[in-house]
């Protein structure tokens, strides 16, 4: 695993070994530069010939060309050469050590900093024993120390900072593209959520209006016959129950319209204090809720609100659609950390109609209201109730303030 920048340079491929047009033009700059240094010597010393300081600042500065893919054997064979003019007399000035300075440079640059400090002060050891082993005896020891030490140490630490800023900028530059990618993830993932909200609330919105429609409009067609006030009583509720489900429905929807869309909903967000509404709303379809409340009543998130009363409505439309049940309870029970809702029956359920037989896919009902509750950082649970506790299905759900 790759653990710094250091290593993602020392690991990148090598470039093609051809030498391009611009480490050329680097060499011969270097050479114009230091070729005049293979003529300087120290007053009074030995003669030296200029060919051999020549030839090899020609080798050094042939070496550079390599200098981007082979960096270590560059500062090697530059390092040799330098060596090899000390040992012949020559001073060493930065124009003679030109060559190993550049070489120098790109390895810091292109390598980690271990390996640029220990080939920087391996060629110091090796350029200064030179010196003052075979060096004129009348070379000041500035010139054989501190001379080549501080040439060749500016280099590196000028490779070596170029390196940080570099891996520095890079490392900026993929913080910026996974901002980027995290934030398109979030703008996905809350698109996703909100598309599951609001298919929720369609849901519960269209089935419970369109169940009380469906048993109103089978209690039509029984009465009419026989009792057509009481028919016609039950037409006027069927018309203020699909009513109502539009009016849901229109607002629910209305949450899908653009955002510079300032008009207020046409209905307001249902929550808990809609209970009893909720409650009489079911009389119509044979069903007696009842709704209880226990412990001091305490203010609730709006967003825990409606997903009490959307679990409480679903809840409710399940046990007229599958419970065949008489009777239904509500009962809210607050705490100091949150509220339980229970919403229990006392029907044995439907028998299963040959005629009409179930969908093999099952319904989303028990599945919207655990996705409610662990929405709001609550939990759901839905089971048989046993003999003991009155038998029927009972769901609770508990929600935090």
């Amino acid at each position: 695993m790759i653990s710094s920048p250091q290593r993602q340079l020392r690991d990148r491929p090598s470039p093609v070994e051809r030498p391009a047009p611009a480490d050329a033009a680097v060499a011969g700059a270097v050479f114009a530069c230091s070729f005049p240094g293979s003529f300087f010597t120290l007053p009074g010393g030995p003669a030296l010939q200029w060919w051999p300081g020549a030839l090899l600042t020609g080798v050094s500065c042939v070496a550079l060309l390599w200098h981007r893919c082979h960096p270590r054997t560059t500062v090697t064979v530059t390092a040799l050469c330098a060596t090899a003019m000390a040992g012949m007399g020559h001073v060493l000035s930065i124009l003679l050590l030109g060559p190993l300075m550049v070489a120098l440079h790109s390895l810091a640059l292109r390598t980690d900093r271990k390996t640029a400090n220990s080939f920087t002060c391996g060629g110091i050891v090796l350029l200064v024993g030179t010196a003052l082993i075979v060096g004129p005896a009348g070379e000041p020891l500035v010139l054989k120390l501190v001379g080549p030490a501080a040439w060749l140490l500016l280099p590196t630490s000028l490779g070596t900072a170029n390196r940080l800023r570099g891996a520095y900028l890079e490392a900026v530059r993929a913080r910026a593209e996974n901002a980027e990618h995290t934030r398109e993830e979030e703008a996905r993932r809350r698109v996703t959520e909100e598309r599951m909200r609001i298919a929720r609330d369609l849901h519960d919105v269209v089935a419970h209006h369109l169940v009380l429609a469906n048993l109103q409009a089978g209690a039509v067609g029984r009465q009419l016959p026989d009792r057509p006030d009481e028919a016609a009583r039950i037409v006027a509720e069927l018309t203020g129950t699909t009513s109502s489900a539009l009016r849901e429905l229109k607002a629910t929807v209305g949450l899908l319209r653009n955002s510079d869309d300032r008009d207020p909903p046409m209905e307001p967000t249902p929550g808990l204090a809609r209970l009893p509404e909720l409650a009489a709303s079911f009389q119509h379809a044979g069903l007696t809720v009842a709704v209880r409340v226990e412990g001091e009543p305490r203010p609730l998130s709006a967003g825990v609100d409606l997903t009490a009363y959307r679990i409480a409505q679903e809840a409710l439309t399940n046990v007229t659609k599958h419970a065949a049940a008489r009777s239904a309870e509500v009962r809210l029970t607050y705490s100091a950390v949150g509220v339980v809702l229970a919403v229990t029956d006392d029907g044995p359920g439907k028998k299963p109609d040959p005629s009409n037989p179930p969908c093999p896919s099952g319904g989303y009902g028990l599945i919207g209201m655990r996705e409610r509750a662990h929405s709001v950082g609550g939990s759901f649970r839905a089971e048989h109730r046993g003999q003991e506790c009155g038998g029927g299905f009972g769901v609770v759900a508990e929600l935090p303030l």
